[in-house]
This record gives structure tokens, sequence and C-alpha cells, in this order.
């Protein structure tokens, strides 16, 4: 099996290892910061010896987490290797979803499932687990957010670019303060990031970044930390709709983004702008020192062009 490191955690925080034999070829995006590990496979079947690479390779690497991202022919393979399906990200691929699938290293089972196991650990099929569980509760605690404070104001929001510097910058400030949801790394492969600072009045300031596929017209935006009480919670949902309003200017059709499953006001901002749950993704943040379940919420923003 030959492997090798193609990109730097010092630039991007995620690096980038290829492995590639007559039986498995296979690009590993490992995050430093959340100890996560995508897997883009580029050859289809459920082999043990894809479950073994990618397994050694994440408790080599110090990973805790491992997802993947597939269309829905694909979810058999990956349950059979020992995945759960956590979710979806609708319109990922312009006219159809990405399906995610997820397993704690910790937790695999030691071998491969049977054929008639394909479906097992189905999110719709595993309603009782702890992170479902917790996204139900902070879900219905952020509706309840939403009921209260109905009718008041979103205060004005100013939207500016923002270097990679200054995102950094940031970065490092919200890290000490224990705030930071992100180091904006990429999520997938030659990702082009770009950055914003959002300010309203009252000393409000918010960074954050998106990245896209002009391809499939999908993005992911991520905002670098969570508000804290209601005011910022009306800044941030301000925040939110104006992010999503110029994604729209850019032509994205879809946008994503991860919360803590236990973060009612996030969730709260992310629903008042017409997000919805669409993944329950099991110990997949590391927020200051704690690791969390993640919900993944989405929206579409226009309808894909014929």
């Amino acid at each position: 099996m030959a492997a090798r490191t193609l990109s730097s955690t010092s630039s991007s925080g995620v690096d980038e290892l290829l492995f590639r034999n007559d039986a498995v070829s296979l690009c590993l995006l490992v995050n430093r910061r959340h100890r996560t590990l995508r897997i883009i496979d580029f050859r289809a079947g459920p082999t043990p010896s894809k479950r073994n690479f990618v397994l050694s390779a994440a408790k080599r690497e110090g990973v805790e987490k491992i997802y993947t991202l597939v269309e829905r022919d694909e979810v058999p393979t990956w349950t059979r290797l020992g995945f759960v399906r956590e979710g979806s990200i609708p319109g990922f691929y312009k006219r159809s979803d990405a399906w995610i699938l997820g397993a704690v290293v910790s937790q695999m089972s030691p071998s491969l499932r049977e054929e008639g196991d394909d479906e097992q650990g189905a999110e719709g099929d595993d309603r009782g687990s702890p992170a479902v569980l917790l996204a139900e509760r902070t879900s219905a605690r952020a509706r309840r957010l939403l009921r209260e404070s109905e009718g008041r104001p979103l205060p004005a929001i100013k939207i500016a670019p923002a270097s990679a510097v200054e995102l950094r910058r940031a970065v490092a400030v919200a890290q000490r303060a224990g705030q930071a949801l992100t180091g904006f790394e990429p999520f997938g492969r030659d990702a082009v990031r770009t950055g914003y600072v959002l300010s309203a009045r009252g000393g409000f300031t918010l960074h954050a970044a998106w990245e896209m596929q002009s391809c499939f017209g999908n993005s992911f935006l991520e905002i670098l930390s969570s508000p804290r009480h209601e005011s910022e919670r009306l800044a941030t949902t301000a925040a939110i709709g104006a992010l999503c309003d110029r994604l729209v200017d850019e032509k994205a059709v879809s946008t994503f983004t991860f919360a803590p499953a236990d973060d009612q006001e996030l969730c709260a901002a992310l629903l008042a702008n017409g997000f919805r749950r669409s993944a329950v993704l099991a110990r997949h943040l590391v927020v200051g020192r704690a690791r969390k379940d993640a919900i993944l919420w989405s929206k579409k923003l226009v309808a894909p062009e014929a």
C-alpha cells in the first residue's frame, strides 16, 4: 500500500492522505482540530482491506470520528463496512443528495456486517441514540426561544470581506476563549474559501466563511462562534440571513453548516433562517476542550437550473 501526505497541517489544518493499491483507492482528509477523517473513495465495493486501511489510518493519525459522503446507491457499501447512516445533505450534488455515513473509531465492530444488515443504523432507525435524542431536545428548546422572541426586530448588519490573516487572528482569539466552532479548515479538496466579517451596532462582530463547489452549486457555511444570549442570537440571525443572501448572489443553490447538538442559541438562529436539521453526527466536533455531537443544518437557497 502506497501512502503520501499531499498537504500540510500548518497551512490549512487538514492533511490530505492518498492510499492506492490493486484493491483500494482512497483519499483521506484529516481534520486535526476536530480529529475527524473524511473518506473520499475512488473504487466502490465493501472490501475488508478498505475497512482495515481506513481504521489503521484513523488510529495512526489520532482520529476519533470517520465519515464519508456518498450517493444513495453507495449507502449499503458503507453500512456493511460498519458505518451508520447519519443523515443527508440535500442538493449536495445539485439534483441529488449526499448521504453521510459515519463511525466513532472506538465503537466500530470488529468485522464486516452481513448482507442483510446493510440498512441497520440508518438515522430513521436509530431514533433512540443519545446524539439524536440530544438534537431533538435542543431543537425543541430552540423553537421555544423563537416563540419567545417573536416580533423582536433584527439589527441591521454590515458585511465586509475578511482576509485569511484576519480570519486566523479571529480564530486565535476565539480559541483562547474556548468559543471557536471552527478554524475554517477545508471541508473538501482544492477548496476555495471566502471569508467575511459581519457587524452590528452595540459591538457585535462575527467572522464567517464558506467554500463552494460551483459545479454542483453547493456551499459549506461556517461561523466562528455561537451567540451567548438573546441579543447576540438576534444579531447572529440577521448575520446568517445576510450571508445566505450573498450566497444567492454567488449562484449557490444550497448551503449547509454544522452546529453543536447542545447549542440551542445557534440552532434557533439557523431555524429562523429556514435551515432544517438533515443529519445528526455523533462526536463530530471539538469545542474548547469538549467533544460534541453535531447537527448538520441545511437550506435550499434557489431551485437548480434545468
